[in-house]
């Protein structure tokens, strides 16, 4: 399954537009993350529990949506966009989406 955030594939062909396709993951964030992070807040730096948590999550928004664009018989999925947003009381649940158009290659 080829993934790109481009409109097409440099050397290949799309022969058929399968229609688009999401992954989305909603994740908690836990107590001892936050208060890591909140320390991080007052001391300066990066928060590594955080951004381990953005991978995560992004890489499972992905694969749901390279999942789904296969079963409908797609080799690719062209334009792909991720959006990440915060949910739930207090912002304490992270939502990211990935979309792009599943497509069958020549």
């Amino acid at each position: 399954m080829i993934l790109t955030t481009t409109p097409t594939i440099e050397g290949r062909t799309i022969l058929e537009y399968k229609g688009v396709v999401f992954g989305e993951v909603v994740s908690g964030v836990n107590f001892i993350r936050d208060f890591k992070a909140s320390i991080r807040n007052i001391v300066g730096g990066r928060s590594g529990s955080y951004e381990d948590e953005l991978v995560k999550s992004r890489t499972q928004a992905m694969d749901e949506m390279a999942s789904r664009a296969a079963r409908l018989g797609a080799d690719a999925v062209v334009g792909i966009d991720i959006d990440y947003e915060v949910l739930g009381e207090n912002n304490g649940m992270l939502m990211v989406t990935a979309s792009g158009t599943a497509v069958k290659l020549a």
